[in-house]
């Protein structure tokens, strides 16, 4: 039964990017509101064992993506923080798969670099154009998300097994991975002087958002 919402997320999907894709902007946000409202109700009504901030972590997710339909910097920043709590209910989702005696610092910190100077290069690069009172909240925001994905790679247990098999803590990984990618594309087309220089925009930001947030669900849900 759950698996009907997992195809109206997959055909809402396909309608947002769609309308995406053509810049349509009367049916992206006909659709928006659809989308995270689909998945959450196909993780509620899976039969697995539920995860009660994983669901907190879709609801803000939700609440995020109707935000950001506003309009102005207001709205951007009230969506930033929607999303910002829905990075908190994430950590404390892998939070509960870590065995952190046996985390391999040497790749989280490794790892955090990365995602520190990703997220460095992204501000640069839009910081000439960006209202000076959101500079430091999107820097900050990033390094929230790096550290989302920090948690999501600690659950993996990468580094940590004599042997590497394939397992859905994997998928979830690549959902926060996919996830900050996305952010960080938002950045550069809603604020970075020339927009155009991400493929098709919108469309971009959106297909590695649904793909991300779909990953992450999927990896809990099948771990």
């Amino acid at each position: 039964m759950h698996y009907i919402f997992l195809v109206l997320y997959l055909i809402a999907s396909v309608l947002h990017l769609t309308a995406s894709y053509k810049d349509d902007k009367k049916w992206r946000k006909r659709t928006k509101p659809l989308l995270l409202f689909f998945l959450i109700l196909f993780y509620v009504t899976a039969p697995q064992e539920k995860n009660v901030y994983l669901i907190l972590a879709l609801v803000f997710s939700w609440l995020g993506d109707l935000l950001l339909m506003g309009k102005g910097n207001t709205m951007f920043t009230l969506g930033g923080i929607s999303f910002g709590l829905s990075h908190l209910f994430f950590i404390l989702t892998f939070t509960g798969f870590i065995v952190f005696e046996h985390v391999n610092l040497v790749f989280v910190i490794l790892l955090f670099t990365i995602y520190a100077v990703l997220s460095y290069i992204v501000i640069k690069l839009v910081k000439d154009t960006t209202p000076k009172k959101m500079v430091v909240p999107m820097y900050v925001y990033l390094i929230f998300n790096t550290i989302m994905n920090l948690f999501a790679f600690m659950q993996t247990g990468f580094g940590n097994r004599q042997e590497l098999t394939f397992s859905f803590t994997l998928v979830s990984y690549i959902g926060a991975a996919l996830f900050f990618i996305s952010d960080c594309v938002l950045f550069v087309v809603r604020y970075y002087k020339d927009p155009e220089v991400i493929w098709k925009k919108h469309f971009t930001v959106m297909f590695t958002y649904l793909l991300a947030e779909l990953l992450i669900v999927l990896g809990v849900l099948y771990r």
